[in-house]
Parts: structure tokens; C-alpha cells; sequence
């Protein structure tokens, strides 16, 4: 689905996917909440004749629109909607006004239809058997109601300001007669019941805009304001604070990696989302085996879904733990904020947390005990968990340079980079608590994991890491972004870090709009990948943050203005969440054909690289 050629609103984990002109007809389109879709068809029709004329969406969660009949030289009726969606609820605002010197008739239709089918399903990835939901209908609206497997009552009411003259359920028909010059407007609110978790507030896009306006004002781009309002949108609002959605539509849920980087991106801006983010995962972190959920006992998730599917066990993402890096991530991520705030208490509050998060870093996750963490390149006993486990997590993007997909437990680069900084941030948080001793130790095992892995990982041929050892121990010998991000967390010894940032700059790897997954001259390099030689601006952020660490300011700001004239070039004025890894020419980059829009991580790198721009 191309969302730049329709319409998306979100407010917490309601969202709404609508065609251009913002009426819902079938196919994946919906009103959706946690997961489920409550309305399948929501379309307003206002006869022949009409063209639209305005279609503006002030803030994610508003649509306004305006469409007009016209004739000769001027419109003889003009239809105006305001529609805006808050959590659970959709309010739909619709103004006629006849706006000729003749008295003009018209019908307007709103057709409606409620599933309450689960979001794995829209997406074609389960077929579920279901009871149809039952319906009442009154003189003003339509009650749709619906019993899930797990005994769960889901509902959604629609009402009107003013009676249809006809309506059956499914069409409500307004059949209008107006003088000149004279207007009519009808209301339409739709309640959402979905009692598997609870509505809780969130700050205001105003109080949100304030705390970025020492970037958005003055010299801020469209670009930027347009990221601090999606990071906005993207919120969700849990019993442990403010969270980001990995992306919309289809990710409105927590993903336990994007959540993370994200965050990290946004400090010190917002460290209330890092707060938030990380006492949510806490509350999430496996503490029993689980093969089918793939959970071990101090793993933080990968995925949080609240649909049917999930809450009947059909699906394992409730929550689902395939991933091998948002554990050492979390720990990473905690080490950030308290060394931004200074404060201790949150290093005691969650103790419990990183010491568990550690304990799988340095047991499960590392089996073979010769210290890198490790995940095996198979899917779950069920099918449905990812074969690859770490960022680039597409079945076909761990592998050597002859294009042989590597197999065994594989251990990627970039995650034994966060799991030293985790190791440096765990020696800190005892600092912090008085246990020097253990502080002691965890220094010594970040330094000796930095040593490891310099020693295994380096291809002195090629100038750069490999992006990964196979199960064999043997290096995947290719250039990718995997290597630039290892800046970012300091695993790179400082006289290495000079001939990686020569390679990271060569042709092979920097396209002009940041850094391409897979060097171009590798054998499965792909331009139009997703993660084969495409260019994702969340990680080319991150390198851009190591290339910063490690004093290389003018590559770090030449990194920061491609990312941000990319965004700016958009239709949209949006980060996509990837682009083609074509080389930069005199003309936009190249599209990935499905690239989600907005994203958590690039909105949150498009504020990190404008503060780096900023100094």
C-alpha cells in the first residue's frame, strides 16, 4: 500500500487508514484499535459531479476537506468535513452549503460496515474463523457488537447529530434541498469499545512542539516540525509512561528495538519517553522459557500485540521475544538517561531489570561462552518468528561475500557493540550503588569483549568488521552499515577508526544519501533491498552519532545534511523508513516501493541530526 497517496490519522493505539480523499472502502483500510478493526467501510458519497478541492492534514490525528460541484465559472454546492480522531473515537464533521444563486438539491450517502477482524489477518498472514457481529440500529445511529474466542466483548457505535431520512445499518442517506446561500451540518461520532487496556492521557501536540522549539523555530524546516508532530503521533500512552509505536499504520504497537533506539535518539529532549519506555519493557522481560514466544528469562521483547490472535495464543507476539538486541539495548539506553541525569533512582528502581538483562546477555544469549551474544538463524517450532534476529531482519540479509545465506548461531556485529556498551553502562550502575568490586569486573569484561572482538571481527583487506560471524565462527566477509554503527556505541579501538570512516566513505557504501546496508559490489547487493544495499536513515543516524563520538564533526555533519535534504525533498516531508541505494544524482532518491511512513526511529533521527547540525 503507498501511504503518500492516502490518508493515515493515529492517536494513541487508535488509527485510521483511509483512501485520498479520507473514506474508508475495503481492502486493508479500517478503523483500527490495539490491533483490531472495528470499521471496515466508512465512506461518504455526495453524488455525481463533485471534485475535491482542499484535502490538508493540519496535525496526524486531523483531516479537513473540502469538495465542491461545480459549474461554468463557479461551484453551485460546496461540502466541507473536519474529521478528527482522538483514542476510541472518530468525530466526523460535515457542512453543505449551497453556495449559488439557485436552489440546489443533493444526496449524500455515508456507508458503513463493522468486522472486528484481527490486523494479522487484514494483512493476509492468518485466516481466522469468526461469529458475525450482531447490529442495532435506531432512528439515529448503529451499535455494532462483537464476542472474541477469549470471551472479550469488543464494540463500536456510531451516532448522528440529525436522523438520516433512510438508513438500514449500512447506508445512512441525507437527501438535502438548500436555498441559496443556505448551509446544513450533520455530526457523526464513533465510539469504539475495546476493554483489553485502558485510555490514559498524553501531552498536547502544543506542550509536545514546545519542548523541540529550539530547533523547530526560526531556522527549523517543514521537515523537521513534520518529525516532532509524527513523534508525537506515534506516542502510546502506558501505565509506565509515554512510548513510542514503532510506526504507522501497521506497527502501532510496541516494538521493543525501535522503542529504544528511538528514544535514545531523543535525548535529552524528551527523556520522560526514555523513562517511559524502559519501566514498560521491564514490565514485559521474560522470566520462564517460552520456545513458541521465544522467551528466556531476562530477554526484553521484541513485539507487543493486543488483537485476538495474540490474546488466543494463535500468534505468539503477546509479547514476542525474537530479537537479540533490544535486551543489550535496554541496558544501553538506561546507561544513557541516568548518565544524562545524573540521577540514581532509576538505576535501583529497575535493578531488577538490567541485572536479569545481563544474566541472558552472558548465559542464554552466549552459549558457547566464547562472549558474543548469538542468536539461531531458524525460525520458531510454529513458523511465525523471524529466522534473523537482529536490525536487518529479512531472511536473506546475513550473508558472505560468495551470497551463501549463513547459518548456526550467528552473532552480529552491531550487537556485540551494544552489548559493550551495556557491560560499560552495568560497571557505572554499580559505581552508582557502591559496589566497586562489580563495578571492577564489569569494566574489565567490556574491555575484553572490545579486544574479542576487534581480533575476530576485523577484515584488515577490506578495511572495515565483518557484518557477522556464522556458526562456524567465519566472518561475513562484506562491507554493510553494520560496521559504521559500531562507532556509535565505542566498541572500535581509536586506531582502527580512521581507515573504517575511509571505508564507510567509499563509493561502495556511501550513496550520497547515507550508508547502504550492503556494499554495492557485494554479490547480493540490491539497490531497490530492504536490507541488501537500500539506505535506512535510522541507521545512517546512528553512524553519524559515532562518527561525532569519535571526532570526525565535518563527516558527521556531511552525513546529518544528506539525511535531512532527503527528508526535506519528500512529498510528504517525511524520513521514509528507506530508500533506494541508488548513488545520488541531480534528481530525489529512488523510493522503496513499501517504505513505512512516518517511523518512530527516523522522525526521532531527524530531530538527533538537526541538534547535531545545531552543535
Amino acid at each position: 500500500m503507498d501511504f503518500q497517496n492516502n490518508i493515515v490519522l493515529k492517536e494513541n493505539y487508535s488509527f485510521l487508514v483511509a483512501d485520498a480523499d479520507g473514506a474508508v472502502r475495503g481492502g486493508e483500510k479500517g478503523l483500527y484499535d490495539r490491533d483490531t478493526r472495528f470499521l471496515a467501510r466508512y465512506a461518504w458519497d455526495p453524488g455525481e459531479g463533485f471534485q475535491t478541492l482542499v484535502l490538508h492534514t493540519p496535525r496526524p490525528d486531523t483531516l479537513y476537506e473540502r469538495r465542491g460541484r461545480l459549474r461554468g465559472h463557479g461551484q453551485e454546492v460546496g461540502v466541507e468535513r473536519e474529521l478528527a480522531l482522538a483514542a476510541k473515537r472518530l468525530s466526523d464533521t460535515v457542512t453543505v452549503e449551497n453556495t449559488s444563486m439557485q436552489p440546489q438539491e443533493l444526496t449524500l450517502r455515508l456507508e458503513l460496515a463493522a468486522d472486528f477482524v484481527d490486523l494479522f489477518e487484514v494483512r493476509g498472514w492468518f485466516d481466522h474463523p469468526r461469529e458475525t457481529p450482531t447490529r442495532a440500529v435506531t432512528e439515529t445511529g448503529v451499535a455494532y457488537r462483537y464476542r472474541a474466542a477469549d470471551g472479550i466483548e469488543q464494540g463500536v457505535e456510531v451516532r448522528f447529530s440529525c436522523p438520516p431520512q433512510r438508513f438500514d445499518g449500512e447506508t445512512a442517506v441525507f437527501a438535502l434541498a438548500l436555498e441559496p446561500g443556505e448551509r446544513w451540518q450533520v455530526e457523526v461520532e464513533t465510539l469504539l469499545h475495546n476493554p483489553v487496556d485502558e485510555e490514559r492521557p498524553g501531552p498536547d501536540y502544543d506542550a509536545w512542539r514546545a519542548s523541540f522549539a529550539d530547533l523547530t523555530e526560526g531556522a527549523g524546516t517543514p521537515a523537521l516540525r513534520q518529525a516532532v508532530d509524527d513523534l508525537r503521533s506515534l506516542l502510546l500512552f502506558t501505565e509506565a509512561g509515554p512510548v513510542l509505536a514503532a510506526g504507522i499504520p501497521w506497527f502501532v504497537a510496541t516494538f521493543g528495538r525501535d522503542a529504544l533506539l528511538a528514544a535514545h535518539l531523543l535525548l535529552p529532549y524528551r527523556p520522560d519517553v526514555a523513562e517511559g519506555t524502559l519501566r514498560y519493557l521491564a514490565q514485559l522481560q521474560a522470566h520462564a522459557d517460552d520456545r513458541f514466544r521465544a522467551a528466556q528469562p531476562g530477554k526484553i521483547p521484541h513485539e507487543m500485540r493486543f488483537g485476538e490472535l495474540a490474546r488466543t495464543g494463535e500468534v505468539p507476539h503477546a509479547p514476542y521475544y525474537g530479537t537479540v538486541d533490544a535486551t543489550a539495548l535496554f541496558v544501553m539506553l538506561l546507561g544513557a538517561l541516568v548518565g544524562a541525569r545524573g540521577s540514581d533512582a532509576l538505576v535501583a528502581e529497575l535493578a531488577p531489570a538490567w541485572q536479569a538483562a545481563l544474566d541472558w546477555m552472558t548465559g542464554a544469549a552466549d552459549p558457547d561462552g566464547d562472549g558474543f551474544l548469538e542468536f539461531i538463524s531458524a525460525p520458531t517450532h510454529s513458523g511465525t518468528g523471524l529466522s534473523v534476529q537482529s536490525w536487518k531482519d529479512s531472511g536473506d540479509s546475513m550473508a558472505h561475500a560468495d551470497g551463501s545465506l549463513a547459518t548456526g548461531a550467528i552473532a552480529v556485529s552491531e550487537v556485540q557493540g551494544y552489548a559493550y556498551a551495556a557491560f560499560r553502562a552495568a560497571a557505572d550502575f554499580h559505581r552508582r550503588l557502591g559496589n566497586g568490586d562489580e563495578a571492577g569486573r564489569w569494566r574489565d569484561r567490556a574491555q575484553r569483549l572490545k579486544e574479542r572482538f576487534h581480533a575476530a571481527f576485523w577484515l584488515d583487506d577490506l578495511g572495515t568488521y565483518a557484518m557477522a560471524l556464522d556458526g562456524a565462527k567465519r566472518p561475513l566477509a562484506v562491507k554493510s552499515s553494520d560496521a559504521g554503527q559500531l562507532l556509535w556505541t565505542g566498541i572500535v579501538p581509536t586506531e582502527a577508526a580512521d581507515r573504517l570512516v575511509t571505508t564507510l566513505f567509499d563509493d561502495d557504501s556511501f550513496s550520497g544519501w547515507g550508508f547502504r546496508t550492503l556494499g554495492a559490489r557485494e554479490r547480493r547487493y540490491n539497490p531497490v533491498s530492504y536490507h541488501n544495499g537500500s539506505v535506512w536513515p535510522h541507521d545512517t543516524a546512528l553512524i553519524a552519532a559515532g562518527l561525532e563520538r569519535y571526532g570526525f564533526h565535518d563527516e558527521a555533519r556531511r552525513v546529518a545534511r544528506a539525511v535531512l535534504e532527503l527528508a526535506d525533498g519528500q512529498p510528504d516531508r517525511r524520513l521514509p523508513e528507506l530508500v533506494a541505494g541508488y548513488p545520488r544524482r541531480q534528481a530525489p532518491p529512488v523510493p522503496y516501493p513499501v517504505a513505512c511512513r512516518p517511523q518512530a526511529w527516523d522522525a526521532a533521527a531527524a530531530v538527533y541530526l538537526a541538534r547535531l547540525l545545531a552543535g
